[in-house]
């Protein structure tokens, strides 16, 4: 009898071992798989009411703006560079000020080291909560208690940042030896003392890469912020778009880029030392 092509992919084959035992190797779940994801695609398509036309029919307008922008106007970089260090400013401050806060909700979440389940419980919650709102809407809801500027994109960036660093922190101290942490307080060591001496080095390197690694996503974060009046060159790069003033939305787009692999390549460089 002639092998199908479901036989093929579905059916489980069977192999003769040299001492004439059959041995029946499980089929493959790939192409089950790949059929669901066809149909979960092709019913998002459906539910969106997405048309896959347009890209084929107004796609060239993309290529024609990103023509429009060249040559960037280079004039326009004098007005650049104050939120320029804005931005930078944002995520600097805002980052930093995450980073040291989710030291303590870090702690608190960790149920090895906190063994209590509600406080470990509801400071958990806490971190998923921030973490689940985007960081363009945490600055929407500050420019509203804040005012427009730069105070509500820092204070954006700084929450993000803390229930970033806070949920992969209290993930690794969970998976921490407590061998020397429970040892520590038997020599009468109170538990923030023994974390001190016993969990920090262990941790200290992978916060600070993972410190360094939010930095450098929140530099490309503020950018937009200015979108909901949260300060910054997002501001100037909205501006200009709303203008249509390519040459100069190239130029603000060309800065960012620059700073940007500046300070990427400056946190790798520390990210290598600390491994």
């Amino acid at each position: 009898m002639k092998e199908t092509f479901y036989d093929k992919i579905f059916k489980p084959k069977t192999y003769t071992l040299e001492n004439g035992k059959e041995v029946k190797q499980r089929a493959s779940r790939v192409p089950l798989i790949i059929v669901l994801l066809v149909i979960a695609m092709y019913l998002s398509f459906q539910a969106t009411d997405s048309d896959l036309s347009l890209i084929f029919t107004r796609g060239y307008q993309f290529f024609v703006i990103l023509i429009a922008m060249f040559p960037p106007n280079f004039n326009y970089i004098s007005n650049i560079w104050e939120p320029l260090f804005d931005t930078i400013q944002m995520s600097l401050l805002g980052s930093v000020a995450g980073a040291i806060l989710a030291i303590p909700l870090a702690l608190l979440s960790s149920g090895n080291v906190i063994r209590n389940r509600f406080v470990n419980g509801l400071f958990k919650f806490v971190l998923s909560i921030m973490r689940t709102l985007p960081t363009l809407i945490m600055a929407l809801i500050a420019t509203f208690v804040f005012g427009l500027g730069t105070m509500a994109g820092t204070t954006a960036i700084f929450l993000f940042t803390m229930s970033y660093i806070g949920k992969l922190m209290y993930e690794h101290i969970e998976n921490v030896d407590m061998g020397a942490f429970e040892a520590h307080e038997s020599m009468g060591l109170t538990k923030i003392q023994a974390f001190r001496y016993a969990i920090v080095p262990d941790v200290l390197p992978t916060y600070l890469s993972v410190s360094l690694y939010a930095f450098e996503g929140n530099i490309r974060y503020a950018a937009i912020l200015g979108y909901v009046g949260a300060g910054g060159i997002g501001l100037v790069l909205d501006e200009r778009l709303g203008w249509r003033d390519y040459p100069s939305v190239a130029m603000v787009l060309l800065v960012l880029m620059i700073v940007v692999f500046i300070i990427e390549r400056i946190s790798e460089y520390f990210r290598r030392k600390l491994t």
